[in-house]
């Protein structure tokens, strides 16, 4: 059997996810004799030693102490601000780190944690779950295979059923940084294909407390990929029906949608069609419950030398980069091209 033992830096939302996910990975990974005990550490002291407690993970004092316990591998769920220093942290302990995404809140200040990671022969996979999903996996499968033939659009959705703290808001960088990345990064991933124009519009009909934070609560971008391909990427955190996330592929030979289940949050207006009769998901833990656990399992397997990176910082950049020409289109009501992908902050 093999030991591997990590440690999780942040127990908010997402980082209390990922501790349960880590505690169940055994249940995942005994078969292959693989055995993941966990500790973990926040700022909130009191918080961590109870999440710890129903977790069976052992609580340490901080990061430095936590790095110095000898884990083998570090994972990161803290604000993003944070990122870039924990990543460098864990690149200098000489351990592979999980991070999610993004790697920092620009592209500009990703750069040189990109030089670092690099110079230092750092080994950091950045957490884009969307790449563990069975649908969109097999949609990439499809594609690579020519079942679909030449691809002729794209149509991404994220809609969120309810908005974040409008406190997250102000400080997220906007919907498209913090939503459509998501939808960026999977389109480059399935693809193979980079997007080199975006134009996006948004609205504001929800809390108008979104837009005294600049940000909006609904926007679609319309992207050209490098080939001339056209695809649509649309978000709102107002979709009461239920979390939805889709993804159509349509081909010359065949059409693909990734998230359209019993649990699609939506319902046919013919007359006689029941479809879909699930519940919907109501959060984006919900809907990807199965990728995230698999995301961490082959991050255990990157630990151990098993697997290729399925998520470089590289990967994530080139997605905040769609974004960011995103984001800039929809202040200034007019398309922006994609900035050339640049993995140096010496260029």
């Amino acid at each position: 059997m093999k030991n591997v033992t990590l440690g999780l830096v942040g127990v908010g939302r997402i980082g209390v996810m990922h501790a349960k996910n880590i505690a169940a990975l055994n249940g995942m990974l005994n078969p292959k004799g693989i055995n993941v005990t966990l500790r973990l550490t926040d700022v909130a002291e009191e918080h961590a030693r109870n999440v710890a407690a129903d977790v069976d993970a052992e609580y340490v004092s901080s990061v430095g102490a936590l790095l110095a316990s000898g884990v083998d591998g570090l994972v990161v769920a803290t604000g993003t601000v944070t990122h870039p220093e924990l990543i460098t942290a864990g690149v200098d302990a000489g351990i592979p780190v999980f991070c999610e995404k993004p790697v920092a809140l620009n592209v500009a200040d990703a750069l040189p944690v990109l030089d670092y990671i690099r110079d230092n022969h750092g080994v950091v996979q950045i957490g884009h779950q969307r790449r563990f999903d069975a649908g969109y996996l097999e949609a990439r499968r499809a594609y690579q295979a020519g079942e679909l033939g030449w691809i002729h659009s794209l149509r991404a959705v994220t809609c969120d059923m309810a908005p974040p703290p409008v406190e997250f808001l102000a400080t997220s960088g906007g919907l498209f940084r913090d939503c459509s990345v998501h939808d960026f990064d999977i389109l480059r991933w399935l693809t193979g294909r980079e997007i080199v124009e975006v134009y996006a519009k948004g609205s504001n009909n929800g809390d108008p407390a979104i837009g005294d934070v600049g940000d909006v609560d609904t926007a679609l971008a319309l992207v050209t990929f490098d080939d001339g391909t056209v695809g649509t990427v649309s978000a709102t955190r107002y979709n009461g029906a239920g979390h939805d996330v889709r993804l159509e592929i349509q081909g010359s030979s065949r059409s693909l949608m990734v998230g359209l289940d019993q649990k699609s949050a939506m319902a046919s207006a013919e007359p006689g069609v029941a479809f879909p009769s699930g519940e919907p998901h109501r959060t984006f833990a919900e809907r990807f419950d199965q990728a995230y656990r698999s995301e961490m399992a082959a991050f255990v397997e990157l630990v151990l030398g098993q697997r290729e990176n399925p998520c470089t910082p590289e990967d994530a950049v080139a997605a905040s980069r769609v974004a960011d020409a995103a984001q800039d289109s929809l202040a200034s009501g007019v398309p922006v091209r994609v900035a050339a992908t640049v993995r140096s902050s010496r260029i």
